[in-house]
């Protein structure tokens, strides 16, 4: 093969699992019947106002609306109203976009047609505390979850018995309206429910549960909201309830669709790939050392996988806080799998977050390889210490192997591509 980069191979593969994630494919293939009524639309994510340019451009009759995206990820719409709030702790715009889209639902009837456009981060971006609740409250939700290492169903779950939003309620607001929900799904194993706490969306998880899971990950929550979660105000609504009878949701963007688009890209260069799993869980540093221990099984014994090949996975990992560093669960993956492939040539991986942002900074990622930590030392680096002070986003802007793209327009999580070539060994 000639004049092969693999970075520009691993970029390449990356850029295609975000096209195939663009979620007007997936909506253009569920348009609803238009009502006789009114077609209103709202929406929440980091993908939402992508997703509401995308569905003006296929709708063909009026509409009116309101989504409510992240800071710098706004996209050009006539008909829908773009409100910008803060991601990933909650701010008191968002509270207002929350008032604005319940607003936007009431006083409907069963002639009407309520569109949701959901994505991940709806849930920091739709605060909308229970009564005796404050924002305030959220935040120091949010704040703690983030900082527990607790999986994004087991937070989305505690989040929605504290909402007024979430779990369903939005669209039992708009009740008799029918809702028809597109969800862009940024949770292993793609429930709908739990994208963005399921606004339009409830499930089958009680306060019991998400009392468990608060002791379960040692999430320490105000005394206001502990309260909360053991009155039976608390209580979810039930997805058998009849307001939701006539709903449907379709999801249209995944990681399972992005990961076979990195495969066949994968393919037209040439190079084998393997899908280990869309839907991979837990702290990364551990995830990362499951990979790097594969990685170099591969690369040095051709097992199980024959070289050249790459491997492919998705999910969402998490990050428990030990330090106030830079950084997010990609480049924190990235960090630790480098150290694990530290002198091994032949490999070289990129993880990244699908929707253009990794963490705290603006970067989507990063590359390493197995020279990674090496170049990290001449530069004063020492990446071990990095990672115990969660700060991988320093680490890898000193040796200017950032992943930086911008908003993508999509969020369907993790992206790690990890290629294994022919190598040989310096490791002791």
């Amino acid at each position: 093969m000639q004049s092969f980069d693999p970075r520009s191979f691993l970029r390449a593969t990356f850029d295609a699992a975000v096209r195939a994630a663009d979620p007007i494919h997936g909506i253009r293939q569920h348009l609803p019947e238009k009502p006789k009524g009114r077609t209103i639309v709202v929406g929440a994510g980091k993908a939402s106002a992508q997703m509401a340019a995308a569905f003006e451009a296929l709708w063909d009759g009026p509409m009116e609306g309101v989504v409510v995206t992240r800071y710098g990820f706004s996209a050009p719409c006539k008909q829908i109203e773009i409100i910008e709030a803060s991601h990933p702790v909650p701010d008191q715009a968002g509270l207002a976009a929350s008032g604005r889209l319940l607003q936007a639902v009431e006083g409907l009837t069963a002639d009407d047609l309520v569109v949701a456009l959901i994505s991940g981060g709806g849930s920091s971006l739709l605060p909308s505390p229970a009564p005796g609740l404050t924002l305030a409250d959220e935040i120091a939700v949010n704040e703690a979850l983030l900082a527990s290492g607790a999986p994004i169903s087991a937070m989305n779950t505690i989040r929605k018995h504290i909402s007024t939003i979430k779990g369903g309620r939005l669209a039992a607001a708009a009740h008799p309206a029918r809702v028809v929900s597109f969800v862009v799904s940024d949770i292993p194993g793609d429930n709908p429910a739990l994208v963005a706490s399921g606004p339009t969306v409830p499930d089958a998880g009680n306060r019991q549960e998400a009392l468990a899971l608060t002791a379960a990950y040692r999430v320490s929550l105000p005394e206001a909201v502990m309260a909360h979660l053991n009155s039976p105000a608390a209580d979810a609504l039930e997805p058998s309830d009849s307001r939701f009878s006539g709903n449907q949701v379709h999801v249209v963007a995944s990681a399972a669709v992005s990961l076979e688009a990195a495969a066949e890209e994968a393919r037209k260069q040439g190079i084998e790939a393997v899908i280990l799993s869309d839907s991979i869980e837990g702290e990364s540093r551990d995830v990362a050392s499951m990979h790097a221990a594969l990685a170099r099984e591969i690369a040095t014994r051709d097992r199980p996988f024959a070289k050249p090949i790459l491997l492919l996975s998705g999910g969402e990992t998490t990050v428990t806080i030990r330090a106030k560093g830079k950084g997010g669960r990609n480049s924190e993956f990235l960090l630790a799998f480098a150290l694990g492939i530290n002198g091994v040539s032949g490999i070289h991986a990129v993880a990244a977050d699908t929707d253009g942002i990794d963490g705290s900074e603006e970067n989507a990622g990063a590359f390493a390889d197995g020279q990674t930590v090496e170049r990290m030392r001449k530069a004063g680096v020492d990446a071990k210490s990095m990672l115990m002070q969660n700060n991988a986003w320093t680490a890898f802007d000193a040796i200017g192997d950032l992943l930086v793209t911008g908003p993508t327009g999509t969020n369907v999580n993790d992206f790690r591509a990890i290629l294994i070539q022919e190598c040989s060994s310096d490791r002791g």
